[in-house]
């Protein structure tokens, strides 16, 4: 099995109406329970969309230092993501099309590198 990252950024979901929002939470949440009862679930959530509440790590400098905000001022930011552990592409790409339906915006699949065995 293949571990995949199925993602977007905040920027792809676009302006809707609070009852649009209200009528894709179900079905996210009906995909989202279709991959757990198929077995092949890691984990699911989305981000809250107040990237100024988020904080980075940055150790590049030899010396660990804490910064309020985002790494790097983007346009873009993850928004959420799905992670399955399915035996192929294809599989991969049946759970994002229908994330991307049940959502109503676009998703990007990328896969995990391979891990080493655990010692």
């Amino acid at each position: 099995m293949t571990e995949y990252l199925i993602y977007f950024n905040q920027q792809w979901v676009g302006d809707h109406t609070e009852e649009w929002f209200r009528g894709r939470g179900p079905l996210a949440r009906a995909v989202v329970d279709e991959i757990r009862d198929a077995g092949v679930y890691v984990y699911a959530g989305g981000l809250e969309e107040e990237v100024e509440t988020a904080f980075s790590a940055d150790a590049t400098s030899g010396t660990l230092t804490f910064t309020d905000g985002p790494f790097i001022e983007t346009k873009e930011y993850l928004g959420g993501l799905t992670i399955v552990d399915v035996p192929d592409e294809e599989a991969a790409r049946m759970w994002a099309g229908k994330i991307a339906e049940a959502c109503g915006w676009p998703q990007e699949v990328r896969r995990f590198k391979p891990q080493g065995p655990t010692q």
